[in-house]
C-alpha cells in the first residue's frame, strides 16, 4: 500500500515567496486575506484592529516564511500567526480577561441551562460581538477556530482550566445576551 504525503496546493507560490518574489506574496495575500481577516475580526471585534492585526500577521509570515516547514497547510500556519496578532491587538488595549472568581468549572457549567431555542446565525454573531473581550476570544478560539483548551491556554498565557472556565462563562453570558429584548428585536 502506498503512503501519501501531504502537499500544499499553494507550494509553488510559497516557494516563489521564499525566493523573494513580491508578486507571489501578493498572490498568497489575495488567497488568504479574506479568511484571515474574518479570523482576526472574530477575535478583535473591531474592524480597524482586525485590519491592523491582519497586516502585522502577513508581514510576520513573510519575514518568517523560511520557518514554514509544510508539515501542515500554509493556511493553518498563517492562522496561528493571525490569531496571535489579533490577541496582541486586544492586549494593546490593556483590557484584561474577565476576572475569575473562586467557582470551579463544574459549578459554572451547572449554572448554564441551555434552552432549546433555534438561534439564527446573525443573532448569534451579534450576540458574540457583545461579549467582553476575554469571553469572546476564548469562545471564538474554541468554537470557531477549533483550538482546544490546552492550546488556548498556551496562546493566552493562562491555564487550561482558566480557558475552560472562561469558555463556560462565555457560553452563559452569550445565553443572557441572546435573551435580551434589544437583540431579539433585530
Amino acid at each position: 500500500m502506498e503512503t501519501l504525503s501531504y502537499r500544499d496546493i499553494n507550494a509553488p507560490v510559497i516557494e516563489r515567496c521564499k525566493a523573494g518574489d513580491n508578486r507571489a506574496q501578493y498572490e498568497l495575500y489575495k488567497l488568504y486575506s479574506k479568511a484571515m481577516f474574518n479570523v482576526s475580526m472574530r477575535i478583535t471585534n473591531d474592524y480597524a484592529e482586525a485590519e491592523d492585526a491582519l497586516q502585522e500577521a502577513f508581514i510576520s509570515a513573510f519575514k518568517n516564511l523560511h520557518s514554514f516547514k509544510a508539515e501542515a497547510s500554509f493556511g493553518s500556519w498563517l492562522k496561528k500567526i493571525v490569531v496571535n496578532a489579533a490577541i496582541n491587538a486586544i492586549r494593546k488595549r490593556r483590557e484584561e480577561l474577565v476576572p475569575l472568581d473562586e467557582r470551579t468549572v463544574a459549578e459554572a457549567a451547572d449554572e448554564v441551562q441551555e434552552d432549546e431555542t433555534e438561534w439564527q446565525v446573525d443573532k448569534v454573531r451579534r450576540a458574540i460581538q457583545h461579549l467582553p473581550d476575554g469571553y469572546r476570544v476564548v469562545l471564538s478560539l474554541y468554537l470557531l477556530e477549533g483550538y482546544d483548551h490546552a492550546e488556548i491556554g498556551e496562546i493566552l498565557g493562562v491555564s487550561e482550566s482558566t480557558s475552560k472556565s472562561q469558555y463556560s462563562r462565555a457560553r452563559k453570558k452569550l445565553l443572557e445576551i441572546m435573551r435580551e429584548p434589544q437583540l431579539k428585536a433585530h
